[in-house]
């Protein structure tokens, strides 16, 4: 276990890197010299107070550190991994908000960018006159079509990377206790490649509905012009296919498996004669895998057994994943039924539809409570925030329905700070168990 702190520290450092170079490269002109006067004002009080703090509690005898699990580099008494986590918390949160928050990247101009460049002004009348290309929707101001390695980039959701990447990269590491060469391998995986693909997939598919609908074109959704369609499935499959082919050699069978049914899932959520994704509760639980199943690859291509309690808190996670998933439905229930598209909430009605988000959210924390040993369980407290989130919605109808956008928003926040407790969760089970 030598240089458990810094292993623990440089996992911890995936997402915040990932957050830190979206900032970077999505954030122009003012919004970025906010975000880096953000960040750097964060990390000097930030430091500051790690340097004071820790210094006395060690100091005082309440903390103390193994030389052998750090890497013997100092600050007084302090380890320098500890000042890891004001690093993470001063970059991470200022550049989440930053990317939330951030305004169009090609200026004032356009009301509601998107991937196809088409703004909100252009959408007028587009849900009752069925079908339309991109050239239907151009106006003089449209600013010109991005290259093809941004829309793949935007395609691909960045902000939801870190939302497969971690359940893999935790897994592994909760399975194993390091983090070698295939849990940085399957990390990167399920960071790019395997969310270009499911979210990539889907704005292919989903074209029609996408056009309709003026919440897309952020870092909400991708809306694809019809010249990218096939350029986007083949890099879809050129990125993935070479990740999977080394899972299945270094992995077993089981992990294979497992890899082939997140692989299945994400084609089968969108694609021309399957989508599952209009299936009604079928698209919850799907939509659930995307998110469950790299946690599954991650622990079973370490060599893991999926034993009661691990299977409780994947189990929890799925109920959090189709409650997700069916929150989010409800803003898109008009969007949806002028596509002529189903969903979970389509069918059952936006009100309905939030009830049983809420009622997956409450059965994860019983789930997590009941079945998930501890300090796993403790995850059902990060839950407790989104049932609040959701339960402001029980009175919304079907006309409107697109209220609910703004507590999506904040669900994608609550995404980051949820996933970063969870993660400190994880690695400080890993301390406890070892």
């Amino acid at each position: 276990m030598t240089g458990l702190y810094t292993t623990l520290n440089l996992t911890m450092s995936i997402p915040v890197v990932a957050a830190a170079l979206i900032a970077a490269w999505r954030l122009r002109g003012a919004e970025r010299r906010r975000w880096l006067v953000g960040v750097g004002g964060s990390l000097v009080v930030m430091l500051v107070l790690t340097a004071v703090f820790d210094n006395l509690m060690i100091s005082a005898g309440l903390v103390a550190y193994d030389d052998a699990l750090t890497s013997g580099i100092r600050l007084g008494v302090a380890p320098i991994e500890d000042f890891a986590y004001a690093v993470a918390a001063a970059v991470f949160v200022p550049s989440v908000w930053a990317v939330l928050t951030a305004g169009s990247p090609r200026g004032a101009g356009a009301v509601n960018p998107t991937v196809s460049g088409r703004g909100d002004a252009a959408l007028a009348g587009v849900g009752t006159q069925g079908p339309r290309d991109d050239d239907a929707v151009r106006t003089p101001e449209r600013p010109a079509s991005p290259g093809l390695l941004t829309t793949l980039f935007w395609s691909s959701r960045p902000v939801s990377w870190v939302n497969t990447a971690a359940p893999f990269a935790l897994a592994y590491f909760l399975a194993t206790g390091r983090f070698d060469l295939l849990g940085v391998i399957g990390t990167l995986f399920f960071l790019v490649p395997y969310n270009l693909a499911m979210y990539g997939i889907n704005d292919v598919f989903d074209y029609e509905s996408d056009m309709r609908n003026p919440r897309k074109g952020g870092v909400e959704g991708a809306v694809l012009e019809r010249s990218r369609h096939r350029a986007t499935l083949v890099a879809s499959a050129v990125t993935t296919v070479p990740f999977l082919v080394y899972l299945v050699v270094v992995g077993s069978g089981v992990s294979s498996l497992w890899l082939a049914a997140s692989a299945f899932a994400v084609i089968a959520y969108s694609a021309k004669g399957l989508r599952f994704k209009e299936i009604p509760f079928l698209d919850s639980v799907t939509s659930a895998f995307h998110f469950v199943s790299p946690a599954i690859v991650g622990w079973t291509i370490a060599g893991a057994e999926l034993t009661g309690g691990v299977w409780g808190c994947l189990i929890a996670f799925m109920l959090w994943g189709a409650a997700s998933q069916a929150f989010g439905a409800v803003q898109d229930v008009r969007f949806d039924r002028e596509a002529g598209l189903k969903s979970v909430a389509t069918v059952l009605g936006a009100r309905a539809a939030v009830w049983f988000a809420l009622a997956c959210y409450a059965a994860a924390v019983v789930v997590l409570l009941a079945a998930a040993p501890w300090p796993a369980s403790g995850a059902a407290f990060a839950i407790l925030p989104y049932l609040a989130t959701v339960a402001a919605y029980t009175r919304v109808t079907d006309a409107d329905a697109e209220r609910t956008n703004e507590g999506w928003k904040r669900f994608l926040v609550l995404n980051m700070l949820a996933g970063f407790c969870v993660t400190q969760l994880i690695l400080w089970s890993v301390l406890v168990w070892s």
